[in-house]
């Protein structure tokens, strides 16, 4: 009697699993349908939905910041001219050595002043004064790789060391983890994304194309697992068990107990042929997800203040899983030599090229100084003072208030 239950129960699935087989679409053909139905969907989803959500254009466009004038001192207008300086002085030194006053003197206001090796002692203290500075200068980026002798510039030498510090300033002061979250919840960004996210789904959701579009998904998408042997034999099963958990001990229990002893084949045979037809049974059910979409506006609206709070979480979560530090060492500590040079220079070179020829100046001033230390320091001291006075007079006049009529 065992073997013939068992003969009987493994039949109707064999059969059923076949005629299964038989009616259900292949692999590729699910696969080809399933994969042709995902891209409407995405299209018209995407269609609805981009009319609610910000241009990145309108805000690259918005969010770009314009370079700010470059800041000229009067210096610059002496640029030209003191980048020829050099080039004079060592014409004079050149000239010195053939001809520099010899025994020519000058008296001014009863005291006489020789003028023999003027050219030699100006034009030499000049070429030192801009020879040092364009020394220092050029230590701060050169030789850019060790070298044996002269070793290597301060700023190349100290790459990893100016990384950290350069990099440490901007994570402390400009741009760290902080920053980001106090700029995300000052800017409102999230609730107003939120809005969009609300509005968008509610037009998609209330869209008829689309509607269409998730109920031909869904139905095939039900159909195809449906139509798998395997779940139809798990369903099979599972009815099967449950029809005999739940069968109540009465008349009613003691019937289907008799059938299915005498009738088990049958049974099965019932259940295959009802899960085999359950495929073409959801169309009917699907359309029951119009109520769903319908309240999904509403819904959405309602518990806008939870969707608020959880995309606020999950993007500081995000900014905390974020090593900003890290993040911006790293890009830094990428720079060369040549690269942390230009970017030393790009915004520091034309003070660096006053700073170099006001050497020649200064050396100069110091040559007059040695050849003549007395008058040349009452001259250059007055001068100076003159120079200091006039600034600070201009400096009062334009920042101290007008009077009040």
């Amino acid at each position: 009697m065992a073997a013939s239950e068992v003969d009987a129960n493994d039949r109707p699935d064999e059969e059923a699993t076949s005629d299964a087989a038989s009616s259900s679409p292949s692999e590729e053909e699910t696969a080809d349908a399933a994969g042709a139905a995902w891209p409407r969907l995405q299209r018209k989803v995407l269609r609805r939905a981009i009319r609610h959500l910000p241009r990145s254009g309108n805000r690259e466009a918005a969010s770009t910041i314009d370079p700010p004038p470059r800041q000229t001192g009067g210096y610059t207008r002496w640029l030209p001219v003191l980048r020829a300086l050099p080039w004079a002085l060592g014409a004079l030194f050149a000239v010195s050595f053939a001809w520099d006053f010899p025994g020519v003197t000058v008296t001014v206001a009863g005291y006489t002043v020789a003028l023999e090796n003027l050219l030699r002692f100006t034009a030499v203290s000049g070429l030192v004064g801009f020879g040092t500075n364009w020394l220092a200068i050029t230590m701060l980026f050169r030789p850019r790789e060790a070298r044996p002798l002269v070793g290597q510039g301060l700023v190349p030498a100290q790459r990893e060391r100016v990384a950290y510090r350069l990099a440490e300033a901007v994570s402390d002061e400009l741009i760290n983890k902080t920053i980001i979250k106090e700029k995300i919840r000052e800017s409102g960004l999230v609730a107003q994304y939120r809005d969009r996210l609300v509005a968008a789904a509610g037009e998609v959701a209330t869209d008829d194309a689309v509607r269409t579009e998730i109920k031909t998904l869904l139905c095939q998408i039900l159909r195809d697992i449906l139509s798998t042997p395997s779940v139809q034999k798990r369903i099979v099963t599972l009815t099967a068990q449950q029809v005999e958990a739940h069968a109540s001990d009465g008349l009613s229990g003691l019937a289907l107990r008799a059938y299915r002893f005498f009738g088990e084949e049958d049974f099965r045979a019932r259940l295959h042929e009802t899960v085999r037809r359950l495929p073409k049974a959801i169309d009917p059910l699907v359309e029951e997800i119009d109520p769903v979409l319908d309240r999904l506006p509403a819904e959405l609206e309602r518990r806008s203040d939870e969707i608020e709070a959880l995309l606020m979480q999950l993007i500081l979560r995000l900014v905390d899983a974020l090593d900003v530090d890290r993040m911006i060492y790293e890009n830094v500590r990428a720079y060369d030599e040549r690269q942390l040079e230009m970017l030393l220079r790009r915004t520091t070179n034309e003070q660096l090229n006053y700073i170099k020829y006001l050497g020649a100046v200064l050396g100069i001033v110091g040559g007059f100084i040695i050849w003549a230390p007395a008058a040349s320091l009452v001259v250059f001291t007055t001068f100076g003072l003159a120079i200091y006075a006039l600034d600070e007079i201009l400096y009062r006049s334009r920042t101290d208030p007008a009077p009040s009529s």
